[in-house]
């Protein structure tokens, strides 16, 4: 005797949307969040493996700037922006080692991947060009985060400087806008890039330099106009100078300009990374 099953899952699913689908078979509508999270979750804990290289060094590294400038000042207590010079120079010292660290996590991600020859495990997962650049931006971010809440519980323990913020808005606002333009600007690297010594070069010759030379260690309004006007066309300087408002309640630029500003830079790049990653440009074969 011969039993004959018949299975009406494939009628009945579209007719009554309760019907369980079968077991590993999933619908993507508008977006993946599970592949998002997914991708997300491997980029952070890819940092986390080796944190005492991805946090913790560099928040060790940041740390001892400020020490450095603290023990040779001495007895010596100048004031910028109506603060001492470490309160001035603590908040800058922060966001600059955020914004690197950011970049650093970026510009690792796709690039490691073509060198190792594992770069299809970001082009051949069920995901969009914007989902993939999200995730890699939100991980870049919170590793950003991360390492400047590090440095900010060590600063805050540290005598004679007062790190506790004033506007929380514009912490967190420039904050983001600042991690999230070099993870933008990492992720674009590591399109480009080929091999190693290209996002190092990025990264000492155009990232070191332009944090460095935004205002950081100085008022930009102690320069002379040509370099200030050089000082005013590095995004970097609003990063700096809109974070340390956050914490001061001074700045030596527009807060409100330097933070519209900042939003309309991260749309541009991220606009670029979608249109570079849809491209397939040095990707792809």
């Amino acid at each position: 005797m011969t039993i004959h099953y018949k299975s009406n899952i494939g009628q009945d699913r579209d007719a009554n949307p309760l019907v369980q689908l079968p077991d590993g078979e999933r619908h993507i509508r508008n977006v993946n969040w599970v592949g998002l999270q997914t991708l997300y979750m491997k980029e952070v804990r890819r940092f986390f493996k080796v944190q005492l290289q991805t946090l913790w060094a560099p928040s060790i590294t940041t740390l001892l700037y400020l020490i450095i400038f603290t023990v040779a000042l001495g007895s010596v207590k100048p004031t910028v922006l109506g603060v001492s010079f470490a309160d001035f120079i603590a908040p800058g010292l922060i966001i600059m080692g955020m914004m690197q660290n950011a970049f650093a996590n970026s510009s690792f991600s796709l690039l490691v991947g073509k060198i190792q020859g594992t770069i299809v495990d970001y082009l051949m997962p069920p995901l969009s060009n914007a989902e993939v650049l999200a995730a890699l931006t939100a991980a870049a971010v919170t590793r950003a985060f991360l390492v400047g809440g590090t440095i900010w519980l060590a600063m805050l323990f540290w005598p004679g400087v007062h790190v506790m913020p004033v506007h929380y808005w514009a912490v967190l606002w420039f904050g983001l806008m600042g991690s999230m333009m070099l993870a933008l600007i990492g992720v674009m690297t590591s399109i480009w890039a080929e091999k190693f010594d290209h996002a190092a070069a990025v990264s000492n010759f155009v990232v070191a330099p332009a944090a460095l030379l935004s205002g950081t260690f100085y008022s930009v309004d102690k320069l002379s106009p040509v370099f200030q006007a050089i000082s005013h066309a590095n995004p970097f300087f609003y990063a700096i100078s809109g974070f340390r408002y956050g914490f001061i309640g001074n700045a030596d630029s527009p807060v409100m300009f330097g933070a519209l500003l900042l939003l309309g830079i991260n749309a541009v790049l991220g606009l670029c990374c979608y249109l570079l990653l849809r491209s397939g440009w040095k990707l792809r074969a």
